[in-house]
């Protein structure tokens, strides 16, 4: 859209007659008018949407897009055209907060349902009527609340096939007004064979369920041997569990098994090593020395279980071969996936430095994070995974979360987290 000149009345005044750019003046404006069109709609509607400019419809029996599911009052003001002179004494009555909020809703619809023309036709498909009879003659159609097609992170992304109910997924807390609960699902991820009881993955068993959160523990059975009998783990005071994974794939770490009744799930590799006096709720973990960071390894993190499913059945196949067969990266397409939904950095807790040296010195042959070409593969996958996502979701981040009292000049024995204690 280019430079244009002519007398504009808009919301404030009159622009006079000068050399303007019409999307520069959108963005700078609080409303934007949308006056009917040649038909009852107006191109403008969108215009206004994607420069978060809140969109003040004069097209009376004008039918909204999507507005089966979408509620237009939280992101536009619906005027009448015959009392066009109205308008300006309604957009004056609105207070700052209802602006930011309208501003807001107008941001969160053009990037979720109309910023592509793929996202305008999955949500053709999913939201409107003749998508609900092509979704019945597939399968039997189970709608979405009607909240999650008007609050972040939108429709797409909260696959009615996992559940219908808010509470059920990480991203309505705050509406629900309700807050996570604190038992976790420890799923380890098992590559070895279980030949020893002095094994990493035994001495992490015994140190995650010492935690007074643990509700249960699954080791997921990736090894190209046979699981060994429950007589050859470890006895300790919560369920345990050994699935075997059906296809033994990097992906299937994150399929969503039924056996996890938790919401929170602590993912972790079999040889990732737990301090056990921060067993009670709190657990140390490292990475890469920096100051800033946008993914966090999956051996060792928190997450909610719901991100197993859409993992397993939102994410396309090709990507699922592709991490499969280099037997890589499914770490960083989950960070990918949560980023792309969120559009928030994962949060780092306090790191030790003794793991460096574990982490390159395990067993008698190098570690894979020493190996170039481990980190070559990975380069390729973000470029990969960037591509389908058709942008990058990682976010970048500085903060991190420290124990209270962790660098404090006083006494160990007054600290909760004594093992993070030489960085």
């Amino acid at each position: 859209m280019g430079s244009v000149t002519r007398s504009v009345l808009t919301i404030t005044g009159v622009v006079e007659e000068s050399w303007y750019d019409s999307q520069e003046l959108m963005h700078n404006s609080t409303f934007c008018l949308v006056p009917r069109g040649r038909r009852v709609g107006s191109f403008h509607f969108l215009e206004a949407l994607q420069a978060a400019c809140i969109p003040v419809l004069l097209s009376n029996g004008w039918e909204l897009p999507f507005s089966e599911v979408i509620d237009w009052n939280k992101a536009a003001i619906v005027g009448d055209e015959r009392l066009l002179l109205q308008i300006p004494s309604i957009t004056r009555s609105i207070d700052h907060d209802k602006v930011l909020a309208l501003r807001q809703q107008t941001q969160f619809l053009w990037e979720t349902y109309f910023s592509s023309v793929e996202k305008i036709v999955l949500t053709t498909l999913e939201a409107s009527a003749p998508g609900f009879i092509i979704q019945d003659r597939i399968q039997a159609h189970v709608s979405r609340n009607h909240v999650m097609w008007n609050a972040q992170p939108g429709g797409l992304y909260a696959l009615p096939q996992f559940s219908t109910s808010l509470a059920d997924f990480p991203f309505y807390y705050f509406a629900l007004g309700r807050s996570p609960a604190k038992e976790f699902t420890a799923v380890i991820q098992a590559v070895s064979p279980l030949l020893s009881q002095s094994q990493p993955i035994v001495k992490l068993v015994l140190a995650v369920a010492k935690s007074k959160y643990c509700a249960q523990i699954v080791v997921l059975w990736n090894c190209q041997k046979p699981p060994p009998p429950r007589s050859r783990w470890p006895s300790v005071p919560v369920p345990l569990s050994v699935v075997e994974g059906e296809h033994k794939t990097m992906s299937s770490r994150f399929f969503p098994y039924e056996l996890i009744r938790t919401d929170a799930v602590l993912s972790l590799d079999e040889d990732t090593v737990l301090s056990t006096n921060e067993s009670k709720g709190r657990w140390a973990y490292t990475s890469k020395w920096t100051n800033e960071y946008s993914m966090v390894l999956t051996g060792a993190a928190f997450y909610h279980r719901y991100y197993h499913y859409l993992y397993t059945f939102y994410l396309p196949a090709s990507l699922h071969s592709m991490v499969d067969q280099m037997a890589n990266c499914e770490d960083i397409l989950m960070n990918f996936l949560v980023s792309a939904v969120t559009k928030l950095p994962p949060i780092k807790v306090t790191q030790k430095k003794q793991y460096k040296e574990t982490m390159m010195q395990q067993g008698s042959k190098m570690s894979r994070w020493a190996d170039p070409e481990h980190f070559a593969q990975r380069q390729a996958c973000m470029n990969s995974f960037t591509s389908w996502f058709g942008f990058m979701p990682l976010v970048h981040s500085q903060m991190r979360l420290d124990p209270v009292l962790f660098k404090d000049q006083v006494s160990i024995l007054r600290k909760k987290y004594r093992d993070i204690e030489r960085l």
